[in-house]
C-alpha cells in the first residue's frame, strides 16, 4: 500500500493535508497521533469509504481510482473499525465468525474448522452461543477481529484495537501481532503496545517513515 500526498476534506472542513506513507508486505505499522488528527479517517479513504480531495492511493503498484478497485482491497485486508458496534450484525458469535467464510463460499465443515480456530486462538470458546449485543466492550473488540480473520485476509488494518481489553486478553492480542506474518498496520495511542512490537511509526502530521 503506497499513500502520496493524500488529502481530505469534509464538508469544506480539512481533515488532513499532504500524507503520505507505504506499507510493503509483510511489514508492520502503527499510525499514532492526536486525537482528531484524521487517523481513523485516513484509513476509511483508504479503504474507499471516503473520496479524497487530492492525492493517489496505490495497491500492489495500482493506482485506487474507482470502486471495482477499493472492492478489491476490502477483499483482501481485514478492517476492525474502531467501533466494534459499527461491525457486529449477526445474532451470536459463532455466527458473527462464520459469516465471512460462508460468504467467501467455504463449506460447513471448512467454516466450521475456521470458527473452532479463531475461538480457541483467542480464548473465546465460552462467547461461542453468546448473543454479539449482550457481550462487554472487550469482548466485542476481540469477536470483531476475529470476524475480520475468519476472512482469511492477507493484511489487516486495525483501529485502536486494544481499548476496553482486560490484561489477558490484551496479552492475548499483543501475540497474536507478535507472531501473524500479514501485513498489518494498527492505529493506537496505547504506548505499551508501541513500545513492546517496536514497529515502525508514522505520526499524523509529520514526515513519512
Amino acid at each position: 500500500m503506497k499513500v502520496e500526498g493524500l488529502s481530505l476534506e469534509i464538508e469544506g472542513r480539512e481533515i488532513f493535508k499532504g500524507v503520505s506513507f507505504s506499507v510493503n508486505e509483510g511489514e508492520k505499522l502503527f499510525i499514532t497521533g492526536d486525537n482528531g488528527c484524521g487517523k481513523s479517517s485516513l484509513i476509511e479513504t483508504i479503504m474507499g469509504f471516503l473520496k479524497p480531495k487530492e492525492g493517489k492511493i496505490s495497491f500492489k503498484g495500482k493506482e485506487l481510482k474507482r470502486e471495482e478497485d477499493f472492492k478489491e482491497v476490502r477483499s483482501k485486508i481485514g478492517y476492525v473499525f474502531q467501533n466494534p458496534d459499527d461491525q457486529l450484525f449477526c445474532p451470536t458469535v459463532e455466527e458473527e465468525i462464520a459469516f465471512a467464510p460462508l460468504v467467501k463460499g467455504k463449506n460447513r465443515e471448512e467454516t466450521e474448522k475456521i470458527v473452532r480456530e479463531i475461538l480457541r486462538e483467542f480464548e473465546i470458546e465460552h462467547l461461542k452461543d453468546r448473543p454479539t449485543h449482550k457481550l462487554s466492550g472487550g469482548e466485542k473488540r476481540i469477536v470483531s477481529i476475529g470476524a475480520v480473520l475468519s476472512m482469511e485476509p492477507e493484511g489487516l488494518i486495525l483501529d485502536e484495537p486494544t481499548v476496553g481489553l482486560d490484561r489477558k486478553r490484551f496479552r492475548k492480542l499483543v501475540n497474536f501481532l507478535k507472531e501473524t506474518s500479514k501485513t498489518v498496520i494498527v492505529i493506537t495511542h496505547e504506548r505499551e503496545l508501541i513500545e513492546e512490537l517496536n514497529w515502525k511509526v508514522f505520526k499524523m502530521g509529520e514526515s513519512s517513515p
